[in-house]
């Protein structure tokens, strides 16, 4: 089969490898649409020691089914592989598991390829009417659902007024969109690329600004989608007293947050990682009657032109904020 295979920092090459093989409790499925994740670019630019070349990235997608008796089925897939049997599994913190893996991460090949091979259980069906690149939405919204969760449920029941989403990339937007549908009545989505800002035309109670319109601002909710020093400093000053911050962007750095003003005026700061298993369908059954909107914010590309997609990412070239890769 033909995969998108990351060899050194900044370099992919798109060649020929060997199909998966599946084991007893995995199925093979022939990818149709597979987005480009902030995690494949850390890998890309070496940042990421977990996913060491040569490795062919990418976990966000869906296909169908091939062989076996799901063949045929269109599926959207969940890529966080866990045990089942630790306690974190028990409790249904499966994304907690001490040996969990995530297909792009060693040792387990990523999607940027024709097949993968996936246990049934990481497998949800797609209804015919919603496309395969809309499906391929799914982990990346997953990550921001289970963090507009956890952050709705940290907050006190009469600051659920407004929320601050620092980054217009995937999972900026998926979690404006997100904290909508779980009840939030008013979001701000702040993002520095000018044109991000003008192409992204989301839902009326979203309003979308550069960064430095919201100084003086305080709000409920903040989500720092990106994760340097720069986005926690203003996480630490943008929060109201009482509120929640969210922790999502693994972008780099360990400095920004104002640890006196948090202590002294309360403000409680939620770490996220992925989603649990039940995070995940909540999350497809949400974009699947609608209750994320159309999802149409992301840009099609073919898995051979990988590389360029990359490098257009990194030199800030793309408006949308999605790139969904499409195998032949």
């Amino acid at each position: 089969m033909k995969a998108l295979v990351y060899t050194a920092p900044e370099a992919l090459d798109y060649r020929d490898v060997p199909d998966p093989v599946p084991g007893d409790d995995h199925h093979l499925i022939h990818i149709d649409s597979v987005g480009i994740c902030g995690s494949d670019m850390h890998a890309y630019l070496g940042h990421d020691d977990r996913r060491p070349a040569p490795l062919i990235l990418g976990h966000e997608a869906a296909g169908t089914v091939v062989g076996g008796p799901m063949d045929g089925a269109r599926v959207t897939i969940n890529p966080l592989v866990t045990c089942q049997t630790c306690a974190a599994c028990r409790a249904g913190r499966d994304n907690l598991c001490s040996t969990r893996q995530i297909i792009s991460m060693a040792p387990r090949e990523g999607a940027f390829a024709q097949m993968v091979a996936m246990p049934g259980r990481n497998l949800v069906r797609v209804p015919d009417d919603v496309t395969l690149e809309t499906a391929a939405l799914a982990e990346p919204v997953a990550v921001s659902w289970h963090a507009a969760r956890l952050g709705l449920e940290a907050l006190p029941d009469d600051m659920v007024q407004s929320a601050l989403v620092i980054g217009g990339g995937a999972i900026g937007v998926a979690a404006a969109i997100s904290l909508i549908a779980q009840g939030m009545p008013n979001v701000t989505l702040i993002e520095p690329n000018p044109l991000r800002r003008a192409y992204l035309n989301l839902d009326v109670r979203i309003t979308v600004l550069a960064p430095d319109d919201i100084k003086g601002e305080i709000f409920d909710l903040t989500v720092d989608g990106v994760g340097y020093d720069g986005t926690r400093a203003t996480a630490s000053a943008a929060t109201r007293p009482g509120g929640v911050i969210l922790h999502i962007g693994l972008g780099g750095g360990t400095a920004g947050l104002d640890i006196r003003r948090m202590t002294l005026q309360e403000i409680t700061f939620v770490g996220t990682y992925t989603y649990t298993a039940q995070d995940f369908r909540d999350t497809c059954a949400a974009m699947f009657d609608g209750r994320l909107g159309p999802l149409d914010w992301t840009e099609t590309r073919p898995l051979s032109d990988g590389a360029r997609a990359f490098a257009d990412i990194r030199e800030g070239r793309i408006a949308a904020p999605k790139i969904i890769l499409k195998p032949a």
